[in-house]
């Protein structure tokens, strides 16, 4: 049984998808395909279900995932061992993170970390379905750890270390007649129209939390998956928003106003795996990471 077949068959499984999953490991699609078939050969099951519109794992293949991942690890544990010996990390890591994070200067982390681990490979993307679809990623596996904003208690299977707090505040026409007031309370933004994230942002579910908890209602009528779009939206009349203050450094044209009356803090933390064991050069990128907010 070959190491590279048991990665394609991991690599299919998360995506349900042969050309995602070639994509993914950077190999054509022809030789996950051969890889598969090789492994299904071997192993005289099938291991996915195929139609001409999808790929489901079937049953078989469904129990030996778990034996697959726990193949993978071990391989992994021994390649980190033998790279430690010889004086350098290999390997992959695959980082999420949101589209604007703020507290962190997610770049120069990363640079610092490639400075001085130049052998590991840094893998960066963000997920279109925001905060929650990085946890998810992460608890699937497609992803080693991950920048989030994830408001209330831990996800199931995640451990969230706090990288900081940021509070949210009211972005709104200079014009409008609630900029008169110093503050602005969340129970007096009853049924005003909102720019927002869609569901599943961080920030959203922290405004969606705020008005929730003060039987207030509104309606977003504009969603943006990049919240530093969010006050050009507002600046043409068509809303409010509620944002993260490092979002705002640069605004001057439009009013900025603390909400009070409910908990609109920002949290951004770090999102690892909480039963499985991070290979060493992600154990190490994560120990960068919780040092730099010491």
């Amino acid at each position: 049984m070959e190491l590279r077949h048991l990665e394609y068959f991991v690599a299919v499984a998360e995506e349900l998808n042969f050309t995602a999953a070639a994509g993914r490991l950077y190999v054509v699609q022809s030789a996950v395909s051969a890889g598969i078939k090789a492994l299904e050969r071997e192993l005289e099951v099938t291991l996915f279900d195929r139609t001409s519109r999808r790929v489901d794992l079937s049953e078989a293949g469904a129990a030996f995932l778990p034996h697959a991942y726990a193949t993978l690890d071990a391989a992994r544990g021994a390649r980190d061992a033998l790279a430690q010996v010889q004086g350098g990390l290999r390997g992959i890591v695959r980082v999420g993170t949101m589209t604007s994070v703020g507290i962190i200067d997610v770049p120069e982390l990363l640079g610092d970390f490639h400075r001085q681990h130049p052998g590991v490979l840094l893998q960066l993307s963000a997920a279109p379905s925001g905060s929650q679809g990085l946890v998810d990623a992460v608890a699937e596996r497609r992803l080693d750890l991950a920048f989030v904003s994830i408001p209330g208690e831990n996800p199931p299977h995640i451990t969230l270390t706090s990288l900081g707090h940021e509070p949210m505040d009211l972005v709104l026409p200079v014009s409008h007649p609630l900029a008169e007031a110093t503050t602005v309370a969340v129970v007096d933004l009853a049924d005003y129209d909102f720019i927002d994230s869609p569901v599943g942002y961080g920030n959203r579910a922290v405004s969606d939390r705020a008005f929730a908890s003060t039987g207030t209602s509104r309606r977003v009528i504009i969603e943006v998956t990049d919240i530093a779009t969010a006050p050009a939206y507002v600046r043409n009349g068509l809303g409010l928003a509620l944002l993260p203050r490092f979002v705002l450094q640069d605004i001057h044209d439009l009013a900025v106003r603390p909400v009070t009356g409910a908990d609109l803090g920002w949290p951004m933390s770090l999102a690892t795996p909480r039963n499985r064991t991070l290979s060493a050069a992600a154990a190490a990128l994560v120990k960068l990471i919780k040092d730099s907010v010491k």
